[in-house]
């Protein structure tokens, strides 16, 4: 029997970080994705960016772009921070407010952004266990151990009691593989060193065209659906997946290929709900499965290769703090 709605063999989202991201370059994609039959999540930012951000694209201040977004019939629409650049409590109070008021529902799913202060448990602090902690702060020059603020009460930027009262969803580690049932079987789940997150979800690197290609080559397609497996593709739609309003083709022919597989192509929060609810674990995850959930994602970081932007984790401060994915 298939653990999917509809008896579908395997279940494949996308959860589309909004760095880059304008109506141009992103329009032509989810119009695509619904001519596929496929609905996924979105994130936004709320409020303008910093002035001389380092990582921009729309927001919802922009009016062509927030007609847009309200327009996405069934796709989710996530929180990426409430904006691009740091965001002290008031303004993150705020962008929720403006959230809510603008396209009528409340977030549900967040993913931290880049290096902003806010961050809820990011950098050194995204790890239950003491070791990963140290290797990463050695890594990093012990540069980051106070830098993300977003879980520490007290600070200008704590804002974890607002996300375990409205945010169901945080995304945490990304790793290279294409069925995440073989890393965080578990997931959704809840750490008990990290109490602000209500439930934690793991996701698939794809941060570029060229690492999402090759997460979905023909092969890993084959075996997500073998495997009757989980996919939860982490990208950034705004860069580089459509040039001139036209898709790259590679994107365009692998996407059309999943697209006639037997799948279960819902929004990240759809899905995580449906997992809650099938696995009955009361989202606790075994302490070994997620030793090595962070074990394996910090050796990606130091040792395989960089993050989306170019960056690997033990070059600078500037470019260990953009070692967020």
């Amino acid at each position: 029997m298939s653990k999917f709605p509809g008896n579908k063999r395997f279940a494949f989202t996308v959860f589309d970080d909004t760095d880059f991201s304008t109506v141009e370059n992103v329009g032509p994609i989810y119009r695509f994705l619904v001519e596929l039959g496929m609905r996924t999540t979105k994130s936004v930012w709320v409020l303008p960016n910093v002035p001389g951000a380092e990582i921009g694209g729309a927001n919802l201040y922009d009016k062509d772009y927030l007609r847009w977004v309200q327009k996405l019939d069934g796709f989710e629409i996530a929180l990426h921070n409430v904006r691009a650049g740091d965001a002290p409590r008031d303004l993150v109070e705020r962008g929720f407010r403006e959230f809510e008021d603008l396209l009528g529902f409340k977030p549900r799913t967040h993913v931290n952004h880049f290096s902003n202060r806010e961050n809820i448990y990011w950098g050194p602090a995204r790890f239950s266990y003491r070791l990963p902690r140290m290797i990463y702060n050695f890594a990093n020059r012990f540069q980051l151990m106070n830098w993300y603020q977003g879980h520490v009460p007290g600070s200008e930027y704590f804002w974890g009691d607002i996300c375990k009262e409205r945010i169901d969803y945080v995304r945490n580690f990304v790793v290279k593989e294409i069925n995440l049932d073989r890393v965080n079987p578990s997931m959704p789940y809840h750490s008990s060193a990290q109490p602000f997150v209500n439930f934690w979800f793991s996701s698939c690197e794809g941060g570029t065209v060229e690492s999402f290609c090759e997460a979905l080559s023909e092969a890993n397609q084959d075996r997500l659906e073998a495997e009757g497996g989980v996919c939860i593709m982490y990208t950034h739609f705004g860069s580089n997946f459509c040039t001139d309003g036209k898709l790259h083709p590679e994107f365009e022919r692998l996407m059309r290929r999943l697209a006639r597989k037997d799948g279960w192509f819902v929004p990240v929060s759809t899905l995580l709900d449906h997992l809650r609810l099938t696995r009955n674990h009361n989202g606790i995850i075994p302490p070994g499965e997620l030793a090595q959930l962070e074990r394996g994602w910090l050796a990606h970081k130091i040792y395989v290769g960089p993050d989306h932007s170019g960056r690997s984790l033990m070059n600078s401060k500037a470019s260990a703090v953009r070692a967020g994915s």
